[in-house]
């Protein structure tokens, strides 16, 4: 297998490639501005399409059309152009249509500034568009990843016919590492039942969001949650390390769950028993799992420590997983600022000596 290295907002690229998109349409910004570089550079060179669209609204109302002539179709966008994207993926998840999209997160809010945040994690996992729907949402934390899960991005949302997203901080978008390339997929799914693509075929099937029937539109509503519960039963990811006798298991994701990661054997050594739960998929969120570790956690008179780029959005979802059981605390920096491994390593310290984090 052919290795390179690469960074992470290249490998998504790569990963994509490999997933059979042939399809891409955005506009660069930093910290995302490389994943647009390297699918201009590509795209056409494997026959695929590429447009530098006049702005994120158009890039995803792209998107769509594409999607639904059933071809394999992406977008990538930092924060501030993600948002500007909400409207046409409601309308994408309206319609059932699969295909992915980035969003390497900077500061915010407003303009904010470049430097890596987790900060829309409420937009992207409780729906940043109007109405009822889901993003199927991939946090990698590293370049291997990034290509690996765009991958996997690809398939659940053909699976399911929805959007699936990867979110990952600008650290992650930016770092470079080796990345082992992956062959490209056999791409054996069939989408003449429902999409467009011009031909005599395709003639009878209607791509729409619009339902103008209350019933209809309920009825609609509840096809869609139908399939939402079905993703929340089959498709989540988690990693978990050190958690079997941990007294504090911190619950992070993307570069957050690398630099608690990169503390736990240390903080072992100073005799403190802690582990970590990273989820892989924001949403569906590994709830089930955090509330067995919660039952767990509490014989031992343990805690929980959401740690995050944020002022606290996914806190909620492991309070809500945790459910009373055990104490939940909550450390966060935010604006670009990264905590470091001893800033961690305090943290443990302190709630496990009986403070608050």
């Amino acid at each position: 297998m052919a290795r390179q290295f690469m960074k992470g907002n290249d490998a998504i690229i790569v990963g994509a490639l490999a997933a059979g998109c042939r399809a891409y349409y955005g506009y660069p910004i930093t910290p995302a501005s490389e994943i647009a570089h390297a699918a201009a550079l590509h795209f056409p060179a494997l026959n695929g399409v590429f447009i530098q669209a006049e702005s994120e609204v158009s890039a995803i109302n792209m998107v769509y059309g594409s999607a639904g002539m059933g071809v394999r179709t992406m977008t990538a966008s930092s924060s501030p152009g993600f948002s500007l994207k909400q409207e046409g993926l409601s309308y994408c998840a309206g319609a059932e249509l699969p295909c992915v999209v980035v969003n390497i997160v900077r500061g915010g809010p407003g303009l904010g500034n470049i430097a890596p945040e987790q900060a829309d994690y409420f937009q992207i996992t409780k729906g940043g568009g109007h109405g009822n729907y889901r993003l199927i949402t991939l946090a990698p934390n590293g370049a291997q990843e990034m290509c690996d899960l765009t991958m996997k991005a690809f398939d659940l949302s053909d699976k399911y016919r929805n959007p699936a997203c990867i979110t990952a901080d600008g650290i992650t978008g930016q770092m470079m590492e080796v990345v082992d390339l992956p062959e490209a997929q056999e791409l054996t799914y069939d989408h003449s039942d429902w999409m467009v693509d011009g031909t005599a075929a395709t003639k009878k099937n209607l791509i729409s969001s619009i339902v103008l029937e209350p019933e209809d539109l309920e009825a609609h509503n509840m096809k869609l949650d139908a399939k939402y519960q079905d993703i929340m039963a089959n498709e989540v990811m988690y990693e978990e390390y050190r958690t079997d006798d941990a007294d504090l298991i911190v619950v992070a994701y993307g570069v957050v769950s690398r630099i608690v990661y990169s503390t736990i054997d240390q903080a072992r050594e100073n005799g403190m028993k802690v582990g970590l739960l990273r989820p892989i998929t924001l949403w569906p969120f590994p709830t089930k799992i955090i509330s067995e570790l919660a039952d767990k956690l509490a014989a031992r008179n343990g805690s929980l420590l959401a740690a995050e780029l944020s002022t606290g959005q996914m806190i909620e979802d492991v309070q809500l997983a945790a459910n009373g059981k055990v104490p939940v605390h909550f450390y966060g920096r935010c604006g670009g600022v990264v905590p470091g491994g001893k800033e961690m390593l305090e943290q443990y310290t302190k709630i496990l000596e009986g403070g608050q984090s």
